[in-house]
């Protein structure tokens, strides 16, 4: 029996953003297992997100685990324009964040999930694997109010050269397309940058482990 288009397209969403989740997924040691797991997702997405996901875990893949994981370092701590918390960009102020990242948490218990524990509940990796395997509606609505968040992050991470651009740009192919005036607000927030200031709170599941305490080797 053939789904429907939509359901086909909410499933392959759900297969990009798992495998982008886990391509996010800091390189501790179980990386090797998660590239794996990767092209088996890989061998069952078409579409736009392929190539990008793809070109992504064969760069991961070329480098070894120590490499991998002062990479990520460099790439996702000690760069303040390439953070993956999405309410970063948006609430410099920390109470507003606060209560931003309180929605977060809303949804995950509104899907019957516990939220994590200690990773940040607007950590792109988490929400995506949220929006994989828990609650395909209602992680898809989180990321699309973030677009321009992931909009700023891509444009980041393009500019560095980073294979990580790939994984964030698979995402957004599986998103509304932004507006110029969306476009317009995105450059305006690169170029303002995220506050300086971190709010540090594991995910729902163990295939994306938390990240590394700032400026970790």
């Amino acid at each position: 029996m053939r789904l429907p288009t939509r359901e086909r397209k909410t499933l392959g969403d759900q297969l990009v953003w798992q495998a982008a989740s886990l391509l996010l997924a800091y390189p501790d040691d179980l990386h090797s297992q998660r590239l794996e797991t990767v092209a088996e997702l890989l061998s069952h997405i078409s579409g736009p997100a392929h190539d990008p996901l793809a070109r992504c875990h064969r760069a991961l893949g070329e480098l070894d685990l120590r490499s991998a994981a002062e990479d990520y370092v460099a790439t996702f701590d000690l760069a303040k324009r390439t953070t993956m918390y999405l309410t970063y960009w948006t609430d410099g102020d920390t109470r507003n964040r606060g209560a931003h990242m309180h929605e977060f948490t809303a949804v995950y218990r509104g899907a019957g999930a516990e939220p994590p524990t200690s990773e940040s509940p607007d950590h792109l990796p988490v929400v995506l694997e949220f929006a994989a395997i828990v609650d395909p509606r209602a992680g898809r609505r989180l990321l699309a109010e973030h677009r321009m968040a992931i909009e700023v992050l891509l444009e980041a991470l393009t500019e560095r050269e980073s294979c990580y651009a790939d994984a964030v740009a698979a995402v957004c192919a599986t998103l509304p397309a932004v507006t110029d005036q969306e476009t317009r607000r995105a450059r305006r927030l690169a170029e303002a940058g995220p506050p300086a200031e971190a709010v540090g709170l594991q995910p729902f599941t163990l295939t994306v482990p938390p990240r590394r305490a700032e400026g970790a080797g």
